[in-house]
């Protein structure tokens, strides 16, 4: 029996056509993979043109529930948003894919897995990187790095040539990815920044202008950090991220428009779609808000920062990430209760938060009469928080005199 390489296989063209590149030019057994996250399609149609392609077999992964509870949700409770916009939804499917890989690789005893990202993106960094953390011993091939494909042309002329099925089809002018969490749009007109999007583009969402007039409220629950209810009906990670894009869809929520800073060195412009991200990372920012201390909340918020890069850099396993969530882990002990937020034509805005472990005190806070704060206390209190300011200006004065 010959070698065997698993390909993460999407079904699409490029994918398609490396099934018989890698057979004519590495004589590998390929075993193909394709990765449900929640992407909307059937995929057991691919099965058939797996095979037909030349595969040996075809394995369909159902990877919903772990790609919410295991990477989306932990995302979310640390903070981690890139560049202040980027929900980061294809960073985090790409190592969760490339686990999946592995394990396939050693179910199957294969010597090497491939993928089709380009020479251009950063999938091909996460991709690598995290099989590089799992299995350093497995071959990685990545046949846009290596073949003399150049185009879509090149691609339909291999296939025709191998009698490879390529339905002709009418292909959308952006490059697309989708999963539960959100859609990406890049590529087609987007690639000049001073072009707006086109409401016609939109697919997970409403476009804001053509959404309810009146506003829609959601209330949404938080057991230390993670999301357990939407309007207080308990659910499961995938059926309660399921129904907040079906709310914040309808309410033009989660469009985000972003020319952003590539791993690889070059700027992408790029349209995301995240109507249910949109509507959790607000929530739970705002639950922060009311039950983390001021240090702790400012800290957080930094080490937010660099777990975004982390996870749009690849490097989610790593060891650090992993510190990061054990950081994390315990600043979410007391984020329990509720975040309610107002949706509206676009918008997504807190509207109140409760929580049993709050420290907002209004006895602290009134400006009525109290016996709880002595205002007089305020006093001594920035006598010696200005005391440098004071030194320096008196030295200054005398120096002048």
């Amino acid at each position: 029996m010959g070698k065997k390489v698993v390909l993460a296989y999407s079904g699409g063209l490029d994918t398609s056509v490396i099934i018989p590149w890698l057979k004519e030019n590495y004589g590998y057994e390929v075993i193909a993979m394709s990765a449900d996250l929640g992407q909307g399609e059937e995929l057991e149609p691919l099965r058939a043109k797996a095979l037909q392609s030349g595969a040996a077999k075809l394995y369909i992964e159902d990877l919903r529930e772990e790609f919410v509870a295991d990477y989306i949700f932990p995302t979310v409770r640390a903070g981690a948003v890139y560049e202040g916009e980027y929900l980061l939804g294809t960073a985090f499917a790409r190592p969760l894919i490339a686990k999946r890989l592995v394990d396939i690789a050693r179910r199957e005893g294969a010597v090497a897995v491939a993928h089709g990202a380009t020479g251009k993106g950063n999938d091909q960094v996460r991709f690598e990187l995290s099989i590089k953390a799992l299995d350093p011993d497995l071959e990685i091939i990545a046949p846009w790095r290596l073949w003399d494909i150049r185009s879509r042309e090149d691609a339909i002329d291999y296939a025709a040539a191998r009698g490879i099925p390529v339905p002709v089809t009418k292909e959308s002018p952006y490059s697309l990815d989708r999963n539960i969490w959100h859609l990406s749009h890049e590529g087609g007109d987007l690639e000049n920044p001073w072009n707006a999007p086109r409401d016609s583009m939109y697919a997970l969402t409403t476009p804001p202008r053509q959404a309810p007039d009146e506003p829609a409220y959601v209330e949404i629950e938080f057991t230390r950090g993670d999301p357990v209810a939407v309007n207080g009906e308990k659910m499961a990670p995938l059926a309660l991220l399921t129904k907040l894009n079906e709310i914040g869809g309808a309410h033009g929520v989660g469009i985000v428009d972003i020319v952003e800073n590539r791993l690889v060195g070059m700027k992408s412009r790029g349209v995301y779609e995240t109507p249910g991200g949109a509507i959790l990372v607000a929530a739970h920012r705002a639950l922060e808000r009311l039950t983390l201390d001021r240090t702790t909340q400012h800290f957080k918020e930094q080490a937010a920062l660099r777990y975004a890069e982390l996870v749009y850099d690849g490097l989610w396993f790593s060891p650090l990430r992993e510190a990061l969530d054990a950081f994390v882990a315990v600043t979410q002990r007391q984020v329990t209760g509720l975040a309610r937020l107002q949706l509206y034509k676009g918008n997504c805005r807190p509207a109140g938060t409760r929580s049993p472990y709050s420290l907002y005190n209004e006895e602290f806070v009134t400006f009525g009469a109290d016996e709880v704060y002595n205002q007089k206390d305020a006093e001594g209190f920035i006598n010696l928080f200005g005391l440098p300011l004071k030194v320096r200006a008196l030295m200054e004065k005398q120096n002048r005199g």
